[in-house]
């Protein structure tokens, strides 16, 4: 049973609310905040990246680069940049990309939840990336990231949201990248009661995105309740008549919760996550080519001149599952993996993941990538991107000596994506990229 709850958001006045709205903190390098944040004093990347108001070489980690976050943060609120709802709702977020279109809800999901395995992860967290949210977290008192959720479709909800979105909603603008957002809040109590019940019949929610930002909201909440325990330990050793902590009445502290946004599965598509070796690891590329063969079918399908600038998706671009598109010196190639290989990995979740068969094939045995998440050689592209970075990325390296490769995917489903987090297994790094991202600042949770 999911605990998908109603909160009392901290939300912009919706006069900023496109002014504030921002990309997530981790989409930008340091250098590429400072340069946003120039001309956009209400950007809420100002909050989430607050190390944009000090010189590059300060320490971005710095206490005083946390409280200065928090400064603005309640210096905004002070103004009325910010306002908060007097009664829990649920919101209703749509955005738009392209004139496709994606509803999800934002609520507040439980931390016994993810403890407990009923919000489902498929990535391991590495504490160092950890640690910043955690800090910024804690010392805000509020989570301003949302983390991505999914759960299987179900019609009820799906009813539930078209009713809301008739009608007209509170924010509606159009983002400088182009993706349109709308949101709408849900505060009625019939309907709140309704929706909190339909989530409680979700055998269970799984993060889509966002698995640092789960993590580090669950770690604060975890030291809040330890610092709660003691504050109870300490007033009962107190003398009677003394004032001490009270519990909520359900039990359910603000800080149990974190901010998501959960969408039913078919609304939601995943794009392909590519990648990019800057060497062959010793092999020439007819050595190279010759070991792939053991285990793929290797087809030529096209060749690129210097200066040519056409796009190289009709060559590289996978058309199905178990087929990888390259590109190395110059030439284009589709990988199709030989059947035998496809029944050794069929029935294990993980294994027949395609980036997994390129990894257990290709990466590590031929290349030398053991881990992908440490070695340099490696690097990832989103398939927003397009797949002529690849291509641009492959030849700058050539420049530099060469020969590079690169490896267009083919995107991992949302079935394969629920069949790894229920089987309790982890997908290899950067195994998917959704979009559109999820704005931060349009929603605070604050506990």
């Amino acid at each position: 049973m999911a605990v998908i709850l109603p909160f009392k958001a901290v939300r912009p006045a919706p006069e900023y609310a496109a002014e504030v709205a921002a990309l997530p903190y981790d989409v930008y390098s340091r250098k590429e905040a400072a340069e946003f944040v120039k001309d956009r004093p209400l950007s809420f990347l100002n909050i989430d990246r607050p190390e944009t108001a000090f010189a590059p070489e300060h320490d971005m980690y710095g206490e005083d680069v946390y409280e200065h976050a928090k400064a603005v943060y309640q210096d905004w609120k002070e103004k009325g940049i910010f306002i908060q709802d007097e009664v829990p709702c649920y919101y209703v977020y749509e955005l738009c990309m392209q004139g496709r279109r994606q509803t999800g809800i934002a609520a507040l999901s439980s931390v016994d939840d993810y403890l407990n395995g009923i919000c489902r992860k498929h990535e391991n967290t590495v504490e160092e990336k950890e640690q910043d949210r955690i800090r910024h977290v804690d010392c805000l008192s509020a989570q301003t990231g949302p983390i991505f959720l999914s759960y299987h479709d179900d019609g009820r909800i799906d009813e539930l949201v078209r009713e809301i979105k008739s009608d007209r909603p509170m924010y509606d603008f159009v983002a400088e990248d182009g993706i349109g957002h709308r949101l709408w809040s849900l505060s009625d109590e019939e309907h709140v009661s309704r929706l909190r019940e339909l989530f409680s019949e979700l055998g269970c929610t799984y993060i889509a995105d966002g698995h640092h930002r789960a993590a580090s909201a669950v770690k604060v909440a975890l030291k809040r309740r330890a610092q709660a325990a003691k504050s109870v330990a300490q007033v009962k050793s107190e003398p009677a008549g003394s004032c001490g902590h009270k519990a909520p009445e359900d039990g359910f502290n603000e800080y149990d919760g974190f901010l998501s946004v959960l969408f039913p599965d078919s609304e939601l598509r995943i794009y392909d996550y590519n990648r990019v070796v800057s060497d062959l690891f010793g092999h020439t590329k007819n050595s190279f080519l010759e070991r792939l063969s053991k285990d793929f079918y290797v087809e030529m399908t096209g060749h690129r001149e210097p200066g040519d600038s056409s796009c190289p998706d009709p060559f590289m671009r996978p058309e199905r599952k178990y087929d990888i598109g390259m590109y190395l010196c110059g030439d284009f190639y589709r990988l199709r993996l030989r059947e035998e290989r496809i029944s050794d990995v069929e029935t294990d979740p993980r294994r027949r993941l395609d980036v997994s068969v390129l990894q257990e094939l290709v990466l590590s045995p031929i290349l030398g990538i053991k881990d992908p998440r440490t070695d340099s050689r490696i690097s990832f592209v989103g398939g927003i991107r397009g797949l002529s970075e690849l291509v641009r990325m492959v030849d700058e390296e050539d420049t530099k000596g060469g020969p590079a490769v690169a490896f267009a995917m083919y995107p991992t489903s949302m079935e394969e994506l629920f069949s790894v987090a229920d089987a309790g297994l982890l997908m290899p790094p950067k195994s998917t990229w959704f979009e559109p991202k999820l704005r931060s600042g349009l929603l605070i949770h604050e506990f």
